[in-house]
C-alpha cells in the first residue's frame, strides 16, 4: 500500500475498527500496523495523532455528533469510526483543512461502502460545517459536563470527584487528552547520564535531562528504543513515576530481592543496576512469554544478578523458605487508570466491578508475599492506578489485619529531591498532572523486628 493521507486515514479507522471488534490494545495494535505497511516518519506521526486522538475524544466526538446522524443504531461500525476520525481533525486539528478530511472521508467510504454510504458521510460532514456543533454548556450536571468534555465515563468522574475533589479530578482528565513524552532510564552500570545524552544528540534526537529523577532522560523528538544505545543496553524505556519504586525500596548491594509482579522487567532491571550487579533479583512473573521479556530485557542491559521464574505470586510461599528476603517489591495487578495517555481506549473498557475484582488479588498477593520478607525487612507496593480503593484501601486493609507490619515513613530520605515535598507519610500517590508522568502509587511497609 502507497504511503499517502488517504491511506493514513484509512489505516487509522482500520485500527479503531480493530480496537472495538477485538478489544484490542490501541499501543499493541498501533505498533503492529506501522511495522506492517512501512510508512515513513511523517506518516507514523499523522496515524498515531488521528488514532489516539479520535479515541481520547471519543464521547466527546459522539455528542457532537449525534444531532446529525438519524438511525444512529443502524450505522455500520466502520462508517461511525469514520465520522469520529473525521470530525476529530475538523475539530481538533488545525493544519488539517475540513474541506481535505471530508473529501477524504467520502473517498474512503466510496471505496467500502456504496454511493449512499459516501452521500450520508458527506451530508453529516457538510450539516456539521454549516450549522455548528452543538454546546455543552447546554449540560448543566458539572460531573457529566466534564465527561463529556474530556470523554472520561461519568461513573469515573464521580468516583475521582469523591476521592479527590472536582478541581483535581478535571486536571487529570484535561492532561489524560494529551500525549506522553517517551522517557528512558540510563544503565549507570554501563554509562552516564551525561555520556548518553551526548550519544543521542549526536544521533539526531533532541534531549531533555529529566528534573525529577537523576539518571532518566526525556526525547521531545524521535523514538529511543529504534537507536543502536538501546540495543547495546546503554538505557531502557520507562516511565519517571515508574522508577520511583526502586529509590522506595532502597535495596542495598548484595541483598536478596524479590519482585513478584516483575514483567516486562523494567522494575527489576532497575533494582539490578541501583545494585550494581551484585546480590540477586528473583523475579517472578505468571506467564512464560512474559518471563522471556525480563529475561531479554535483563541479557540487553548486561545485568548477571536476575534470576527469573515462572510463578504464580499467589502461592509463592511453595518456592521458597519463609523470612528469606531482605526486600520486597509487589508492583500489584491494577486497574491502569494512571495510565490512559498511553492507553486511551482502556476508559471505555474499565467498569467499578474490575476495581472491586482487583482489589481482591491485590489483597490476596501481599498476604501470599510477606511472609517472605525478614523481619526488618521492606515491602514496596505500587500500582499504575489513581484509585484509593486499589491503593490506600488495599494498604491499609493489610495493615489493620497483620499487626506484625507497619508504615514505614523513613522512605522519604530515600527519595529523589523533586519528589519529597509530596510525601507527608509511608505512602505517594503521583497523578498524571503533577510532572506530566504516570499516574502511579506506592506504599511502603516494614516487617516489625
Amino acid at each position: 500500500m502507497t504511503s499517502t493521507i488517504k491511506n493514513v486515514r484509512a489505516i487509522a479507522m482500520d485500527i479503531l475498527v480493530a480496537i472495538e471488534k477485538n478489544q484490542s490494545y490501541s499501543n499493541l495494535l498501533l505498533n503492529t500496523t506501522i511495522e506492517k505497511h512501512d510508512l515513513s516518519a511523517k506518516d507514523v506521526g499523522l496515524l498515531t495523532e488521528l488514532t489516539y486522538g479520535t479515541l481520547q475524544r471519543r464521547m466527546a466526538l459522539d455528542y457532537y455528533l449525534e444531532p446529525f446522524v438519524k438511525d444512529n443504531k443502524k450505522l455500520a461500525n466502520w462508517v461511525h469510526h469514520l465520522l469520529r476520525l473525521t470530525l476529530y481533525q475538523m475539530v481538533y486539528l488545525d493544519r488539517i483543512p475540513d474541506r481535505a478530511a471530508i473529501y477524504e472521508a467520502v473517498e474512503i467510504a466510496k471505496s467500502r461502502g456504496h454511493k449512499g454510504i459516501a452521500s450520508l458521510v458527506n451530508g453529516v460532514l457538510r450539516s456539521i460545517q454549516r450549522v455548528g456543533l452543538p454546546s455543552m454548556e447546554d449540560v448543566t450536571d458539572p460531573n457529566k459536563r466534564l465527561s463529556l468534555e474530556t470523554s472520561h465515563p461519568e461513573w469515573l468522574i464521580t468516583r475521582w470527584v469523591n476521592q479527590f475533589g472536582y478541581q483535581k479530578t478535571k486536571e487529570m482528565c484535561e492532561i489524560n487528552l494529551t500525549a506522553p513524552l517517551q522517557t528512558a532510564r540510563v544503565n549507570l552500570t554501563k554509562i552516564s547520564r551525561d555520556e548518553c545524552v551526548a550519544i543521542l544528540e549526536e544521533d539526531g534526537f533532541q534531549i531533555e535531562k529529566s528534573p525529577i529523577i537523576p539518571e532518566a532522560i526525556r526525547s521531545i523528538k524521535g523514538n529511543l528504543a529504534s537507536t543502536i544505545s538501546f540495543k547495546y543496553g546503554m538505557f531502557t524505556i520507562q516511565d519517571e513515576s515508574s522508577m520511583l519504586a526502586a529509590y522506595a525500596l532502597g535495596a542495598e548491594p548484595n541483598e536478596f530481592i524479590l519482585d513478584a509482579c516483575a514483567a516486562p522487567g523494567g522494575k527489576s532491571t532497575h533494582i539490578a543496576e541501583k545494585m550494581n550487579n551484585t546480590g540477586e533479583v528473583i523475579s517472578v512473573d505468571l506467564h512464560q512469554h512474559k518471563v522471556r521479556l525480563i529475561n531479554d530485557n535483563a541479557k540487553r542491559l548486561g545485568l548477571e544478578n536476575i534470576k527469573t521464574s515462572v510463578s504464580d505470586s499467589r502461592k509463592i510461599q511453595e518456592k521458597f523458605q519463609t523470612e528469606s528476603f531482605d526486600r520486597i517489591l509487589l508492583d500489584a495487578p491494577c486497574s491502569g487508570l494512571g495510565v490512559m495517555r498511553r492507553k486511551p481506549d482502556m476508559k471505555y473498557t474499565k467498569t467499578e466491578m474490575d476495581i472491586q475484582r482487583l482489589s481482591t488479588i491485590q489483597q490476596d498477593l501481599l498476604t501470599s508475599v510477606t511472609p517472605l520478607l525478614k523481619k526488618g525487612g521492606i515491602l514496596v507496593y505500587s500500582t499504575c492506578t489513581v484509585d484509593k480503593e486499589e491503593n490506600e484501601f488495599t494498604v491499609n486493609t493489610f495493615l489493620q489485619n497483620n499487626p506484625q507490619f507497619e508504615g514505614d515513613a523513613s522512605f522519604k530520605s530515600r527519595m529523589p529531591e523533586a519528589i519529597q515535598p509530596l510525601i507527608t507519610g509511608f505512602d505517594l500517590q503521583i497523578f498524571p498532572q503533577d510532572f506530566g508522568s504516570d499516574g502511579f502509587y506506592i506504599a511502603v511497609i516494614r516487617k516489625k523486628v
